[in-house]
């Protein structure tokens, strides 16, 4: 994945190692740390995708800290000391591989007794800036003499969790891990991991209803986050940037999606709150559109559409619905 990679430096990690103990009593705001101390399951999450999965599964018996704040793009996490000395001394680690390289080098050097890598509960598919199908009037042989700008080469995609049955593979992987972790308490983990499945599944099939007839398949966003939603949808996302929401697009790509919209009967630009909107509404004025949120749910804040995974994942398909015109 093309994201801007800051590993841990070797005096981070040896100040990590100095501070141990120390540094995790003195955190006051760290839930772990509480959960060290209370004889709950200490569980460090990388965001809060993986966070909301050791909630919901963990329960009582978890004390769950995230790695990335409420607001903090977790693509550009950078680990402290005291986020080092939280691994080192966690019970599980959840996280996602390959989204957050800080966190990835963090994980690697931890000496956590259980590391939960989300992105092995799952299959990953290759997406780039285009995920679904071509849309009309797109001209595969433009992109023969494309200057290699245009279209993001594909990589990897990460984001799992906004594909509610995929997030539900993971959350019967995770419920499974924990169950492994903390046996005593194995039956209420199943159960969890069960309600949690049961949820999702609804979801799932309140997508898939709201979804199934709309006037146009195309939406388009600023981040390839939502591939995997295309897909399980039969939809098509077209996005302005990669799977890296800071990268910069080129002239020709806001060209050749202001063509896509024209001929799709795109209606609306979606943004996201954590990153800038300024190209989505940039190219929604030129082209005569709407802007709107579409929320990957890396955190949340204040802004967002709800209090939880659930909620923004339902005001999400609102406002797919709207943009795509749902019959």
């Amino acid at each position: 994945m093309n994201v801007r990679r800051r590993l841990i430096s070797g005096t981070a990690v040896t100040a990590a190692t100095v501070l141990g103990l120390g540094t995790l009593s003195a955190c006051s705001d760290s839930t772990a740390a509480d959960g060290a101390g209370g004889g709950r399951l200490d569980v460090v999450s990388s965001f809060y995708p993986m966070q909301y999965l050791a909630e919901q599964i963990g329960g009582d018996h978890v004390a769950v800290h995230s790695l990335t704040e409420p607001g903090q793009e977790p693509h550009d996490l950078e680990i402290s000391a005291r986020q080092t000395a939280q691994l080192q001394e966690a019970d599980v680690v959840l996280y996602l591989k390959n989204l957050q390289p800080a966190v990835d080098d963090a994980v690697a050097q931890s000496g956590t007794r259980t590391k939960i890598d989300a992105a092995s509960l799952t299959s990953l598919e290759e997406h780039g800036t285009e995920v679904g199908g071509h849309a009309a009037g797109h001209d595969e042989h433009e992109d023969e003499h494309d200057d290699g700008h245009g279209h993001e080469e594909s990589g990897k995609d990460p984001h799992i969790w906004l594909d509610p049955v995929k997030y539900a593979e993971v959350a019967e992987g995770v419920g499974k891990a924990l169950a492994k972790a903390d046996p005593d308490h194995a039956a209420d983990y199943r159960k969890n991991t069960a309600d949690l499945v049961k949820r999702l599944g609804d979801l799932d099939t309140r997508f898939e209803d709201g979804l199934r007839n709309t006037s146009t398949k195309v939406f388009i966003t600023t981040h390839a986050a939502f591939g995997y939603l295309a897909e399980r949808y039969g939809l098509t996302e077209e996005a302005i940037n990669g799977l890296d929401p800071e990268s910069e697009p080129s002239a020709k790509r806001v060209k050749d999606l202001a063509g896509t919209a024209e001929a799709d009967g795109v209606s609306t630009i979606f943004y996201e709150t954590l990153v800038s909107d300024r190209t989505a509404k940039t190219l929604a004025k030129d082209s005569g559109l709407r802007t709107d949120v579409l929320d990957p749910i890396e955190g949340i804040t204040d802004k967002s559409r709800g209090d939880d995974y659930i909620q923004v994942m339902d005001a999400n398909l609102k406002a797919l619905q709207t943009a795509l015109g749902a019959k």
